[in-house]
């Protein structure tokens, strides 16, 4: 019995374990195609990135740097972007329609709501755990 227990607790941190960190094919497509729908890049160090309409739609971002990417225009559509940094990034113009941002450091992130491109924040989980349906 111990031996089964002692099985199980080694597979569910190998699984958790594997669960959080980034998939790094997914990595590789982002940079090769501009999109990673639905893939893992949780943890990524995308620090400095080109990401100008990138579609990340349900894309897993939990604790990804993103510090100072260039998002203008991206796909993050239902992203989860939980404890991500995103400070200084560009989000003007980013969908982020249902995205959850819960934990995000969004200091100085450029989301431009003064104008016509600002990003679109409908039913977005902001970092306080708030939802704001701004662009709905």
């Amino acid at each position: 019995m111990k031996l089964i227990l002692t099985a199980l607790t080694v597979a569910g941190a190998l699984t958790a374990s594997g669960a959080s960190a980034f998939d790094p094919e997914d990595l590789q497509g982002l940079k090769d195609t501009n999109e990673c729908v639905a893939c893992n890049l949780n943890g990524a160090n995308l620090n400095g990135a080109n990401l100008r309409g990138a579609n990340l739609e349900d894309a897993y971002l939990i604790e990804a740097n993103l510090d100072d990417a260039d998002l203008r225009g991206a796909n993050l559509r239902s992203a989860a972007l939980i404890s991500a940094n995103l400070e200084d990034a560009d989000l003007r113009g980013a969908n982020l329609f249902g995205a959850d941002l819960g934990g995000a450091n969004l200091r100085d992130a450029n989301l431009d709501f003064a104008y016509m491109n600002g990003a679109i924040l409908c039913n977005t989980t902001m970092p306080d755990g708030s939802v704001i349906y701004s662009g709905c």
